[in-house]
C-alpha cells in the first residue's frame, strides 16, 4: 500500500469545494478511506486546516470535520529533530519544510502529494500534485 503525505492545500480544495481541485483531493481521501493507500498529515497541517475552517465555521464544526479527517489519515511527528533539519534544509517555505522531514524522519512516507510542487524541489521524497498522482492509479480504483 502505498503511503502519502497529504499536504494542507489539497485537504484544503476537499474542505472548501475549490474548483477545480476538489474532486482530485476528494478521491485522494477517498482512497484513504477505502485503505488503497495510507495517508498522513503533521500536527503542522492540522492546526493549519483549524485557523483556515474557523475563519468561516464554528469550533464544534470544525473539530468535527478534523476528528473525520482523523478516522482515514495518521498523523506524523514533529520534533526536534525535524525541526533542526527543516531549519537547516535551504527549503524556502519552514511549513513545508516540516512537512517534508517529518515525512522523511518518519520512513513511512513514500510520496508528498501537493499542489505546491515548486515549494518541495529540494525534497528527496517523490511529490506529485493529486490529479497527476490519480492519473497513475487509474487501474487500481
Amino acid at each position: 500500500m502505498e503511503r502519502v503525505l497529504i499536504d494542507t492545500d489539497v485537504i484544503l480544495d476537499f474542505f472548501f469545494n475549490r474548483q477545480p481541485f476538489s474532486d482530485h483531493a476528494a478521491e485522494v481521501l477517498s482512497l484513504c478511506e477505502l485503505k488503497k493507500i495510507h495517508g498522513f498529515v503533521t500536527p503542522v497541517i492540522l492546526s493549519n486546516l483549524y485557523y483556515l475552517l474557523r475563519q468561516t465555521a464554528k469550533h464544534e464544526k470544525v473539530i468535527e470535520k478534523l476528528s473525520r479527517l482523523m478516522t482515514i489519515t495518521d498523523v506524523l511527528v514533529i520534533d526536534k529533530e525535524v525541526i533542526l533539519h527543516a531549519l537547516g534544509s535551504g527549503f524556502t517555505d519552514f511549513e513545508d519544510a516540516l512537512q517534508n522531514f517529518a515525512a522523511i524522519n518518519s520512513g513511512k512516507v513514500d510520496l508528498i502529494l501537493t499542489r505546491n510542487i515548486k515549494d518541495y524541489k529540494k525534497s528527496e521524497l517523490g511529490i506529485m500534485t493529486p490529479e497527476s498522482y490519480l492519473k497513475t492509479k487509474i487501474d487500481e480504483r
